[in-house]
């Protein structure tokens, strides 16, 4: 069987930017968290391999029993486009951080840890 081909917005989905600000907000101050999320709004496309994105995140991968991690499995086989995952460079503690897109990530590595993620980062 050769390898899934994973179908992409061009760009990442309007409610992924309220969400990575939530998400920052746990860790950030409000304020703060707000001007990352904007800053993400206006960055350019990037991509990175998946297998990096990991590495540099600390995090680990969620596996196919997460029912976040099978529905965008799903979508994946069924060749429906996902959004592109939103990352921010916590220059402070040394790592990044997936502000939106982690169950996404994780749906995509388990079909190819190289594929290459389009991303915009902060």
């Amino acid at each position: 069987m050769g390898k899934v081909r994973i179908k992409w917005l061009d760009k990442p989905q309007k409610h992924d930017y309220p969400a990575a600000c939530s998400y920052l907000s746990l860790t950030l101050d409000p304020r703060t968290a707000k001007s990352v999320a904007d800053r993400l709004r206006r960055a350019e496309m990037n991509k990175f391999a998946a297998k990096d994105v990991f590495r540099s995140s600390g995090l680990s991968l969620l596996g196919v029993s997460n029912g976040h991690v099978e529905e965008f499995r799903t979508q994946i086989i069924d060749k429906t486009a996902i959004s592109p995952v939103l990352l921010y460079r916590d220059i402070r503690n040394g790592r990044l951080i997936i502000a939106d897109g982690y169950h996404r990530l994780c749906a995509v590595y388990t079909f190819d840890e190289d594929a290459m993620i389009p991303c915009k980062i902060v």
